[in-house]
């Protein structure tokens, strides 16, 4: 009951991911990424451990088809998981056990991989890869955006959506991007409107940690009348 998708941005070597469900909490179990490495998706029965031990195999230098090999093949109840990578070449794997609930279905474009499961069409990942691969000038995060708005479009999940979560990486050990939405009636929606709201503000984050001195002075928005 879950559909996603993984990117690359060739341009800026940014990798990133996005995840809806009708599950609370769809962002802290999910997805990961680690910047110059990869990202990866887990779900249907969700373990997130496999999550770190997906990004630390291609740390080490796996692929990410060899990664997620290594996974079904060595990880107990395979079966039940649907899993995906995208390494920090820009090649990608997926894989769905055979205990995953139809309809489910996965798709390979150029720098992304969309899966899903317990959805309404097996076509859905391949209308998120189209429309990710629709404009390779946008940001990464918009490009993710507009994925899982595709999938939402055409024909989303059984269950009406109510998480969403939005993860980007870029050079730090930290997060560029992590913006989650955990219980909402319309969860992508609120998390375009999220993003829309943190783009201007992405970079200076990361400025403030990496360099305070030259970061701007932060000021505060003015209370709303009432």
């Amino acid at each position: 009951m879950t559909f996603s998708l993984l990117g690359r941005c060739a341009r800026t070597g940014q990798l990133g991911a996005v995840v809806t469900t009708s599950a609370i909490g769809v962002g802290a179990r999910c997805q990961f990424a680690r910047a110059g490495v990869g990202a990866v998706l887990t779900q249907h029965r969700t373990d997130p451990r496999l999550g770190p031990m997906l990004l630390d195999l291609m740390a080490h230098g796996l692929s990410a088809p060899d990664a997620i090999r290594a996974a079904a093949a060595g990880t107990p109840h395979h079966a039940w998981r649907q899993l995906a990578a995208i390494d920090a070449q820009g090649r990608t794997a997926a894989y769905t056990g055979a205990k995953v609930r139809p309809a489910h279905g996965e798709a390979h474009g150029q720098d992304c991989v969309g899966i899903g499961n317990i959805i309404r069409s097996s076509e859905i990942p391949a209308a998120m890869v189209r429309a990710f691969e629709a404009d390779p000038a946008w940001p990464l995060a918009d490009r993710l955006i507009a994925a899982i708005q595709a999938g939402e479009n055409a024909g989303g999940e059984i269950a009406a959506v109510a998480s969403a979560a939005l993860l980007v990486v870029e050079r730090e050990r930290f997060a560029l991007v992590d913006l989650r939405v955990d219980s909402h009636a319309t969860p992508l929606d609120a998390l375009a409107h999220l993003w829309a709201l943190y783009a201007p503000t992405a970079e200076d984050y990361v400025r403030r940690a990496v360099d305070p001195d030259g970061a701007e002075t932060y000021v505060a928005p003015p209370p709303k009348a009432g």
